[in-house]
């Protein structure tokens, strides 16, 4: 994407124990198989969802309770298809999908350090 055009992105940064072990959670267990960056306290990872791109971003802390603080709601379409994959890749802080008392479809993951993943759509 050119800096120049009108779209805007939304990234999160997320605290990181550990960013090779954030590294092979993101990967192994959650699809995202593109490393943008990566160094000894930095970590971007990519994976393609419905034809976009979802990036997270890490950064180095020792602070376990930020993780445990920390959460980002990725809202959209295919969840359903996202929620699907995680459960045979066998994830095991995936929770079931569930229709809110707020009337959103969501579900969650939480990763190894205890950032908080929310997936979430209008319920079909």
């Amino acid at each position: 994407m050119a800096d120049d055009d009108n779209r805007i992105e939304v990234l999160p940064i997320l605290p990181s124990l550990s960013i090779a072990e954030s590294r092979a959670f993101y990967g192994d267990q959650l699809g995202f198989d593109e490393i943008v960056h990566e160094s000894g306290d930095y970590l971007i990872v990519r994976r393609q969802f419905c034809g976009a791109p979802l990036e997270l971003h890490f950064w180095l802390t020792d602070d376990r309770s930020l993780c445990e603080r920390s959460a980002v709601y990725l809202r959209g379409g295919g969840i359903d298809r996202l929620h699907a994959e995680f459960t045979s890749r066998a994830v095991k802080s995936l929770s079931e999908m569930t229709v809110r008392p707020w009337n959103m479809e969501e579900f969650y993951v939480s990763d190894l350090h205890g950032n908080l993943l929310k997936f979430g759509r209008v319920p079909q």
